[in-house]
């Protein structure tokens, strides 16, 4: 996100003041199948391009071998006010929307209506006759099974590479069980390492302590001798006497 605003003022400022770039932010949006998304795209600084062509398409789609034209579908163009449907793919029929009135204010953002598994790719928003060095810019869009179906997503609900959306709060069931085994793994890892460590410390402090102290038995046979030595002594001379 950084690193793409900071691109876009660089052309803003090395471009001449009357031309715009186009850009798209954020570059990157997840969403759920049944969503209704935007994919965000807007000129800076804004211009009125409601006079231009606006063209969304999907820039890895292949052309459909059997066309003798090699025709390029797209998922939407905008053209002298209105949709242009004769170029359009027919799995977006229906589906989507410009978002017209703020073409004035140079955001030329996409609604697809109803994602499916399918729409997951990149799109392309692109407009040919932009008097700029940049005319276009690219979304990617990531459509992911294990996410709950919530209301309209725009990219300001999402951030780039993230795992929760910071409007609905959701995780992905599929990171959000890896990530608590693991976790638990950890802490369980730990408290054996500490408890081996202690029991390793006592162990080898009291095995330090038996080698320096006598052990019971010698001390009993030293005060059995202390006690017996002197009478043992002293019985030759009873004797005698």
């Amino acid at each position: 996100m950084r690193l793409c605003s900071i691109t876009a003022l660089l052309l803003c400022v090395l471009t001449p003041r009357a031309q715009a770039v186009v850009m798209a932010s954020p570059r990157l949006i997840s969403s759920a199948p049944g969503d209704d998304v935007v994919l965000r795209c807007h000129l800076e600084p804004p211009v009125d391009i409601q006079a231009l062509t606006v063209e969304w398409s999907k820039p890895d789609l292949q052309p459909d071998p059997w066309d003798p034209l090699r025709r390029v579908q797209y998922v939407h163009v905008h053209r002298n006010g209105g949709e242009v449907t004769d170029m359009k793919l027919r799995s977006y029929a229906g589906r989507t929307e410009l978002l017209t009135e703020q073409l004035r204010h140079g955001d030329v953002s996409l609604k697809i209506l109803n994602v499916t598994l399918a729409d997951a790719a990149r799109y392309r928003c692109f407009i040919p006759k932009l008097k700029s060095a940049v005319r276009e810019a690219t979304v990617q869009l990531v459509v992911d099974a294990n996410l709950l179906k919530t209301s309209t997503l725009t990219p300001r609900e999402h951030e780039e590479q993230n795992m929760t959306d910071d409007s609905g709060g959701r995780l992905s069931t599929n990171v959000l069980i890896p990530v608590t085994v693991i976790s638990l793994s950890v802490l369980l890892l730990i408290i054996l390492i500490a408890g081996a460590d202690i029991y390793r410390r006592q162990h080898k402090k009291q095995s330090s302590t038996d080698l320096h102290q006598p052990g019971r038995e010698d001390q009993q046979r030293s005060g059995l001798l202390g006690r017996t030595g002197p009478a043992e002594q002293s019985s030759p001379e009873r004797d005698l006497t």
